[in-house]
């Protein structure tokens, strides 16, 4: 293949190439992905119909929560219908759609997870603020800014990576098509344009990464200092779900991206990039309605209403 003009589709890698494990990971799949459509849609449901969530902090649950249900539906959905059907094969267009869903929500994420610290800082450390720094206006205006920061970085990635000439074959080593992936694949000294963006991708992210380690810093040294014992717990048990969905989206990208190739192999690096593209989606809701009773209770009504 000369050029990427006449690449007219990938082949992805598959999770299996026995007919009986293909349809097992199927099942598994759709199981999953039926999960987090469920965990989530719950967790949106909720926020909105239930008024006494209308605060800001179930406000960026419910984006994060959109957010986990976009992600997981740019990859999972695709790697289904291969499973099912005993094919690789995604088009060209399909690849790149693919590329820009997923780093649209992943980059999102993390500007939100983001933003979900600083709520949780004013809250516990400037309380007598809290109304006055996170009012709707502004709830709104740091919810598009995740929004409008992972398009943005969408945009300019998938552009960029699908004007590269492409003349190493069309078989990614990965079940969805992803950027480092595709540039194996490049053949010309334009891909250094990619990675160029990448690296920046790489200092925004580390840049909100310190910020949440200073963030949470100040949060337990303020909830420390507090005299009640049950206060302490009330700020630690709003805390720790955020803490927790953070730490499983760090560890698992960097263990994605940052592992020595030394111990880098197909189903290895398919293993992993399966914890990091999938798990966190589905585990997300869990991990918030088991720390939060108020959750709990809307979600409780929610499901009694219903029956």
């Amino acid at each position: 293949m000369s050029n990427s003009s006449s690449i007219t589709q990938f082949l992805l890698l598959a999770f299996a190439y026995k007919r009986e494990l293909q349809l097992l990971t199927f099942w598994l799949f759709l199981g999953i992905y039926l999960a987090a459509l469920l965990g989530n849609g719950l967790i949106i449901t909720a926020v909105a119909c239930d008024h006494h969530l209308h605060t800001p902090m179930y406000f960026f649950l419910l984006n994060l929560s959109l957010i986990n249900l976009g992600s997981i539906s740019a990859t999972l959905p695709k790697a289904m219908a291969n499973s099912l059907w005993d094919n690789r094969a995604i088009s060209y267009r399909g690849c790149a759609a693919q590329v820009f869903f997923f780093f649209f929500f992943i980059s999102a994420e993390c500007s939100l997870l983001t933003v979900m610290a600083y709520d949780r800082y004013v809250a516990i450390c400037k309380p007598l603020q809290y109304g006055t720094l996170l009012g709707s206006r502004a709830c709104a205006h740091m919810a598009a800014a995740a929004w409008g920061s992972g398009f943005l970085h969408a945009v300019l990635h998938t552009a960029n990576t699908f004007s590269l000439s492409l003349c190493r074959g069309n078989a990614l080593d990965q079940f969805f098509c992803e950027i480092p992936q595709i540039l194996k694949l490049s053949c010309s000294d334009s891909y250094l344009r990619e990675v160029g963006l990448l690296v920046v991708t790489a200092c925004l992210v580390f840049a909100c990464f310190v910020f949440l380690v200073v963030s949470y810093v100040q949060i337990f040294r303020a909830v420390l200092r507090l005299p009640s014992e049950q206060g302490r717990h009330k700020a630690f048990s709003t805390c720790l779900p955020h803490l927790a969905v953070v730490s499983l989206y760090v560890s698992t990208g960097m263990f994605a991206y940052l592992k020595p190739p030394s111990i880098s192999s197909p189903v290895l690096n398919l293993a992993v990039s399966f914890l990091y593209s999938v798990v966190p989606p589905a585990a997300n809701p869990l991990i918030y309605s088991m720390r939060n009773q108020e959750l709990k209770d809307s979600l409780k009504r929610l499901i009694t209403g219903c029956f």
